[in-house]
């Protein structure tokens, strides 16, 4: 198979999951939108942490609430806790790797808030822990998964949302995170602000 075959095989893949996706997706994804804006209009805030891409996919999404998504309109309360090296550094160090969202959601949390928790492969053992500690603060999770949940389907409770999507491939599932962070920032739009 020759480079462009194969790149093209990667849209090809990419396009069809997100399709499949979609179908169950959709209604998880508008649920998460609803409960962000109750939250927000109560003066909650929007906690967003995960590793690696999804670390990036974390910042992106607060980034979004706290500026602007595609319209005008004032900033929303949302913070990324993968942003902070000396916060994460020090925790990682004095306590353990697995405690550098826990704490943070411990110590910013306050019931009302919501946590948003991404992993591709639902077994992020730091992304589970601050699940845990979301659970003590009164905190909802809307939990942005793959490859079946992993360990963090089995901490999830009736109040919080599942959005997992249906492939075990890490590249994918992150293609179809992007996709959802940008229908959830559309959708919290849409909801605050009507159609345009």
């Amino acid at each position: 198979m020759d480079l462009a075959n194969r790149i093209h095989q990667h849209f090809t893949d990419s396009a069809h999951l997100k399709l499949q996706a979609m179908e169950v997706l959709a209604e998880p994804i508008g649920q998460a939108a609803e409960r962000m804006v109750t939250c927000l209009m109560r003066d909650g805030k929007i906690m967003a942490c995960g590793n690696g891409g999804s670390a990036a996919d974390s910042q992106h999404f607060s980034s979004e609430l706290l500026n602007r998504f595609e319209r005008e309109r004032p900033g929303l309360a949302a913070i990324a806790l993968t942003t902070d090296t000396s916060t994460l550094t020090s925790i990682a160090n004095d306590y353990a790797y697995e405690q550098v969202f826990a704490k943070q959601v411990r110590a910013l949390g306050q019931p009302g808030d919501m946590l948003l928790a991404i992993s591709t492969s639902g077994n992020s053992r730091n992304v589970l822990e601050a699940v845990h500690a979301a659970h003590e603060r009164e905190i909802t999770v809307i939990a942005l998964t793959g490859n079946g949940g992993g360990q963090i389907a089995e901490a999830l409770t009736a109040e919080d949302i599942h959005i997992c999507v249906p492939s075990s491939i890490t590249a994918r599932i992150q293609e179809v995170h992007l996709l959802t962070l940008h229908c959830l920032c559309d959708a919290i739009d849409y909801l605050l602000l009507g159609a345009e």
